[in-house]
């Protein structure tokens, strides 16, 4: 017994007829006529700055990843920046004064 070639009779997979080369003008008009968007390179919107990695070897070597709002997490970084702190020790820092805060309003 032997097997068929799988790639044997190929015949029916060959082209018609070779193909014209389209002029680019006529499929740039063809495609404004029909209402699609070009898709040439278009002006970049100019990124937000980027900021500074921060790199700081500390004992912590645990993560956590917490869902927050843009605009805590923008705050959060600038407290960083601005102690020149890690953000472990921002957390930690709010961390003991809400503890702080708990235990003199309790």
């Amino acid at each position: 017994m032997s097997r068929a070639n799988p790639f044997g009779d190929l015949d029916d997979f060959a082209p018609e007829s070779p193909s014209r080369p389209v002029a680019a003008e006529a499929i740039d008009q063809l495609a404004q006529a029909s209402g699609f968007p070009s898709r040439k390179a278009q002006a970049a919107p100019s990124p937000a700055p980027a900021r500074q990695p921060r790199r700081h070897t500390t004992g912590r070597n645990r993560q956590i990843n917490i869902k927050a709002t843009e605009e805590t997490i923008t705050a959060l970084y600038a407290i960083a920046d601005d102690m020149g702190l890690p953000l472990g020790a921002v957390l930690e820092q709010a961390l003991a004064a809400l503890a702080e805060k708990q235990k003199s309003g309790a």
